[in-house]
């Protein structure tokens, strides 16, 4: 194949990165894409044709949790993906220029690539007494988004924040914050919730435009089935001990140390799609759940009001067995779910009630 010039593999060779390097990012993201055979040669060239898209990042009520994720990026690292897989031109956190010269690096973008660039938004967009709470320039959030999302060729909407509105939007919600979807219309939009949203998966949905030409597959909510397709429950490795009735009781406690089921300590995991068992945390290296916390559900709907407390048991865990979808995802299922607890809860009883028949 070949290398076209001021493409993106090209760009990349000139920093070093070897061809061995690059066809290994390829095949990452063709699993992360789950795509089918041949998935990872149809990256490769598209990626060795494909000029660098321009991209400028807004961050607006947040807490930069997403830059950070950002700035971890691996293979390729953040390095790679700021001065080769893209060309980032604007991002306050990052960016050289300061004041008057770093907005005009936005509104330069905005006037001469009016239809081809990509914009991420991190953080909750204001709304009350006109968006008063959140200013960039001089300017209300609310005004900067309608304005640079509604010239963009795609808009990503990266983390919990930005989706729905996520802390800043919870109750009682002070300052009116909304996420993206409900601040900007008619625009094109695809939501990466969490908090913060694994940098993977932002990276796949950028690599997955640039090689066909259109934004992934997404539930009924906006999010890319590649990342938010099956429940965190059923990819689990502690699943295993779910389907055991072993469960941590107190934490440090035996089962804790042993890595059972956090399920009695209020994962919610049962009722979060996420990609988190699969695309780890730390360069792969470890995610919340294996660490010995239990999922939080920040991938959720308006997490930190419907998820809370955190530590509380979910009592009837809706949709039962890997089959299950966020798009079926309701109240429709909870009976089944409620039913298979109840198992779980009599075949212990009755493991407890033969033991004591044994000691007796």
């Amino acid at each position: 194949m070949g290398e076209a010039s001021g493409s993106i593999y090209d760009s990349l060779r000139k920093k070093g990165v070897s061809r061995r390097d690059f066809m290994k990012f390829c095949s990452l993201m063709a699993a992360t894409l789950a795509l089918p055979v041949g998935g990872a040669a149809k990256i490769a060239e598209a990626l060795e044709k494909a000029p660098k898209p321009t991209l400028v990042w807004l961050e607006f009520q947040d807490c930069c949790g997403n830059t950070e994720s950002f700035l971890r990026a691996n293979d390729p690292t953040v390095a790679q993906i700021v001065l080769d897989l893209l060309s980032v031109d604007y991002h306050e956190t990052i960016m050289a220029p300061a004041g008057k010269q770093a907005e005009k690096s936005l509104y330069d973008v905005v006037k001469n690539q009016k239809g081809k660039y990509l914009v991420v938004v991190e953080g909750a967009i204001p709304l009350k007494d006109g968006g008063v709470y959140c200013t960039v320039g001089g300017r209300a959030a609310i005004d900067i988004a309608k304005e640079v999302c509604g010239n963009a060729m795609a808009t990503i909407a990266m983390g919990a924040c930005a989706w729905d509105g996520g802390i800043p939007g919870a109750a009682p919600n002070p300052t009116g914050a909304v996420g993206v979807k409900d601040a900007v219309k008619d625009i094109t939009l695809i939501n990466l919730p969490g908090c913060p949203a694994n940098v993977v998966n932002l990276t796949g949905t950028i690599v997955h435009l640039l090689t066909f030409g259109s934004l992934p597959l997404t539930d009924s909510m906006g999010r890319p089935l590649f990342a938010y397709g099956h429940r965190i429950h059923d990819d689990c490795e502690r699943r295993a001990h779910y389907d055991a009735g072993r469960f941590v009781q107190i934490w440090g406690d035996e089962g804790h140390k042993k890595g059972w089921c956090l399920y009695q300590m209020g994962c919610k995991g049962p009722e979060t799609f996420k990609n988190c068992p699969a695309q780890r945390w730390n360069q792969g290296t470890s995610w919340p759940v294996e660490a010995g916390h239990g999922c939080i559900g920040c991938a959720a709907p308006h997490f930190w009001d419907t998820m809370t407390p955190f530590y509380k048991r979910i009592e009837q865990v809706p949709g039962f067995g890997v089959e299950a979808t966020a798009d079926k995802f309701g109240a429709g299922l909870a009976a089944a779910t409620a039913a298979g607890l109840i198992v779980h809860r009599i075949a212990r009883a009755s493991k407890k009630k033969s033991s004591e028949e044994e000691e007796k």
